[in-house]
C-alpha cells in the first residue's frame, strides 16, 4: 500500500496554489465532476482536508463521520485563507506515522491508516487535476503522491463492479499504456484526460 514515509505537503501546497489561482468569475463554471462546479470541487476540497486530517490525528467525531454524498459541498466565507490553512495541517497530521497504523474513519467509513493515507493521496492529486483542468491552469503533482495515487487506483480499478461504474468511481476511461502517468492516473479514477470546459 502507501509509503508511511510519503510527504502529503508538497500536493497540498499545489492544491493551495490552484486555489489562490482561481477568480471569482471561475466559481460557476464546470468541471470534470459533472455534479460539481469550480465552487463545489474547492467546497470538497476544503471538506475532505478536514475529514483527513482529523483522520490522521484519530480525532474521529462528526468531521469523520459524514459522508461526501451527505449534501453538495460548497464554499464557505473566508475560504481563500481557509484552505490553505486545513491543507496545512493536513499534510502535518499524516507526517506523525502513526497516522498510517492501525483504524481510522473517513466519510463514515473505517478503514486502516494506511489505506486512508493512499486515499487522501489519490483525492488531493485527482481533483487537483480537476481542479487545473477547469479553471486553465497548469498541472504538475507531487511525483510522489502521483505514484501512491496511481498504484491505489490500479487496485481500485480491479475491484468487482468497476465496470459497470458502481462505487465512488466511474468506469476506467481507457488510456494508452505509454501515456503520461498523470493521464493514466486520471483515466483509472473515469476520467477523460483529455477533458476540456465547454465553451
Amino acid at each position: 500500500m502507501t509509503d508511511p514515509t510519503l510527504d502529503l505537503g508538497p500536493q497540498a501546497r499545489i492544491i493551495a496554489r490552484l486555489a489562490e489561482g482561481v477568480t471569482d468569475a471561475q466559481l460557476a463554471d464546470g468541471t470534470p465532476c459533472p455534479r460539481y462546479a469550480v465552487r463545489h470541487l474547492l467546497g470538497h476540497l476544503a471538506g475532505l482536508s478536514v475529514a483527513f486530517r482529523d483522520a490522521g490525528r484519530k480525532d474521529l467525531g462528526v468531521t469523520t463521520d459524514t459522508s461526501p454524498d451527505t449534501a453538495l459541498p460548497d464554499l464557505r466565507p473566508g475560504w481563500r485563507e481557509d484552505l490553505p490553512a486545513v491543507l496545512d495541517e493536513l499534510a502535518e497530521a499524516w507526517r506523525d506515522p502513526r497516522a498510517w497504523t492501525g483504524m481510522t474513519r473517513a466519510g463514515g467509513v473505517d478503514l486502516p491508516g494506511e489505506v486512508a493515507g493512499a486515499v487522501v493521496a489519490d483525492e488531493l492529486v485527482v481533483h487537483g487535476w480537476d481542479l487545473a483542468r477547469a479553471t486553465g491552469q497548469d498541472y504538475a503533482p507531487d511525483p510522489a503522491a502521483l505514484e501512491a495515487a496511481h498504484t491505489f487506483l490500479l487496485a481500485a480499478a480491479a475491484e468487482p463492479g468497476r465496470d459497470g461504474g458502481e462505487g465512488i468511481f466511474g468506469p476506467v476511461v481507457p488510456v494508452p499504456s505509454d501515456a503520461p502517468l498523470l493521464d493514466r492516473t486520471v483515466g483509472l479514477s473515469g476520467r477523460d484526460p483529455e477533458w476540456t470546459p465547454k465553451a
